[in-house]
């Protein structure tokens, strides 16, 4: 097999690649964000290539991928390991499971951490004959960086691409694709492929904080269509108070219309999640959960306190739909209320395993509604006959 050059065309999502320690690093934000605002939590999960994946025709038989992951570990929690999906001619063909790698594992009883470096993965893919797309789709759990590229026979980037209508979502960990069994099933990635759209999916685990910064690269990226998930990470993080939240919430549009004002943006608020609804934050992982393996969250906040101001998932849904409605002039912003896509009776049928993020079945439900609502005939933005 001949190594074959990783190409910037073939990589689809992402903000920047670049050189890492391994091989290529793969980024979903820009380089000034990421040295204006290094926040640890943040630049992690930026470096988790959620939604970003390789894509080439070819009629190679055979790849070989070789790649150098790293991860972190809370010892005492099973935490599945993230994997590649490979997708050819737009069908799901084969998930490969990754291994070795680094890992930073952290004892959260005892607050003890520690780096413990590993072996890079292959991925060795054996494809049907005859000349096909092939997308590899990367762990949306693991950050990656891309070493080398083999194949036996050559790999051509392609300009017709029936994703070429852009969507840009930004949203917390049930963005990012938490609890998902692999990259192709997180909810943004579901609803993208099921709408022939191309997807930059700037959701970012514990990380959608209403960030100017966020808002800036937003605002730079181009886009067809806007959509914000807004509001859990604000609760669970007790990062804002009511008075500051609403305000926070107008800039944040106003910078995005800043560069983009004819752009079509939907604000969505938070689904279900019983432990914030109506108490607030802060969220932890319950200590007696290190006994059964399994995290579980729960909310530490006291519901007495929120007509002080602080905030629950109830108040964030009311403030949203508030700010929609006092920019109602824009008339290319929407709202579309989070408990239509999982609400109070989807979590008895559908729990939340965690008490906080859905599963592959929750992922599955939430971009069937998603997509009935936003790109589907008579939907928020349905796209006629662009589709």
């Amino acid at each position: 097999m001949n190594k074959i050059e990783m190409r910037p065309e073939f990589v689809r999502g992402a903000a920047e690649v670049s050189a890492g320690r391994h091989g290529l690093a793969i980024h979903r934000l820009p380089s000034w964000v990421r040295e204006q605002f290094p926040d640890p939590q943040l630049m992690a999960m930026q470096a988790q290539p959620s939604g970003v994946h390789l894509a080439f025709v070819t009629e190679a038989e055979h790849l070989s991928l070789v790649s150098h992951t790293s991860r972190v570990v809370y010892l005492g929690l099973d935490r599945p390991r993230g994997c590649i999906d490979v997708v050819v001619d737009g069908e799901l063909y084969v998930r490969d499971v990754l291994s070795g790698g680094d890992r930073f594992e952290i004892d959260m009883q005892n607050g003890r951490q520690q780096l413990v470096t590993g072996s890079s993965h292959t991925s060795e893919i054996t494809l049907p004959a005859g000349r096909k797309r092939v997308e590899l789709w990367l762990p949306h759990n693991e950050a990656l960086e891309l070493i080398e590229l083999r194949a036996d026979a050559a790999l051509e980037s392609y300009d017709d691409d029936p994703r070429q209508f852009r969507w840009l979502h930004h949203g917390s960990s049930i963005s990012h694709g938490s609890n998902a069994s692999g990259p192709t099933e997180i909810w943004p990635v579901a609803v993208a492929r099921a709408a022939s759209v191309r997807l930059q999916n700037l959701g970012f685990g514990g990380s959608a904080l209403v960030d100017p910064v966020i808002a800036r690269a937003i605002r730079d990226t181009p886009a067809d269509l806007i959509t914000l998930k807004l509001g859990i990470n604000v609760v669970n993080h007790d990062a804002m108070r009511l008075r500051a939240f609403v305000p926070a919430i107008h800039g944040f549009l106003d910078t995005i219309r800043e560069g983009q004002a004819e752009t079509p943006i939907v604000l969505i608020s938070p689904i279900f999640c019983g432990i914030h609804e109506a108490t607030p934050g802060p969220g932890s992982i319950d200590p007696a959960s290190f006994a059964t393996g399994v995290p579980k969250f729960s909310a530490s906040g006291d519901p007495a306190e929120v007509a002080a101001g602080r905030l629950t998932l109830e108040v964030i849904r009311e403030a949203l739909a508030s700010v929609v409605q006092a920019r109602s002039d824009d008339a290319q912003l929407h709202y579309l209320d989070g408990l239509e896509l999982y609400g109070a009776a989807d979590a008895a049928e559908l729990p939340l395993p965690d008490n906080l993020h859905p599963d592959s079945e929750g992922h599955a439900l939430i971009a069937a509604r998603f997509g009935e609502r936003v790109f589907a005939e008579h939907g928020l933005f349905w796209r006629g006959a662009a589709n």
